[in-house]
């Protein structure tokens, strides 16, 4: 009887151990993103610049971060955010882990500064973002109409 008791609480114990180490339930060890909603407008003016758009979806356990973006458009891509209707430059743009980083009109972007070509309607700029953690991700932007917004579409 005894040897059974003990047996039962040592099957108990590693039964408990192992759903402890198991991957379902607990965070993902790397961040998983994936972009959704890339879009650049039209540039207007002298087209020396232009204002880039895109969401990532993060769908892992783990925050990462937007470090930088680069594209054969232009050597000058900077993020910023919009706070009190005013845009900060920044170096990094948090992607919260089972979160999305939204970069829309009105708020958080991309600027492209120095064009090396006027980009036009219907083109796609090719951009690739980069991550403190995850692998860089390559994105096709889409030009749209100056006044286009995806949440009007």
């Amino acid at each position: 009887m005894r040897r059974g008791a003990t047996a039962l609480a040592i099957a108990a114990v590693t039964g408990l151990a192992l759903a402890g180490c198991s991957g379902s339930g607990g965070s993902s060890s790397k961040p998983e993103l994936k972009v959704a909603d890339a879009y650049m407008p039209k540039p207007v003016g002298d087209g020396e610049m232009a204002a880039g758009y895109v969401t990532v979806r993060n769908s892992g356990g783990t925050a990462d971060k937007l470090t930088s973006v680069t594209s054969t458009l232009s050597d000058d891509i900077t993020m910023h955010v919009t706070k009190d209707q005013k845009m900060e430059q920044v170096s990094s743009l948090p992607v919260p882990a089972k979160g999305e980083l939204d970069l829309e009109r009105g708020g958080n972007h991309l600027m492209f500064m120095g064009l090396k070509k006027q980009p036009e309607i219907g083109e796609k700029v090719a951009v690739e973002l980069h991550f403190e953690k995850a692998d860089p991700i390559k994105v096709e932007l889409p030009v749209k109409e100056t006044t286009y917004n995806p949440k009007n579409s």
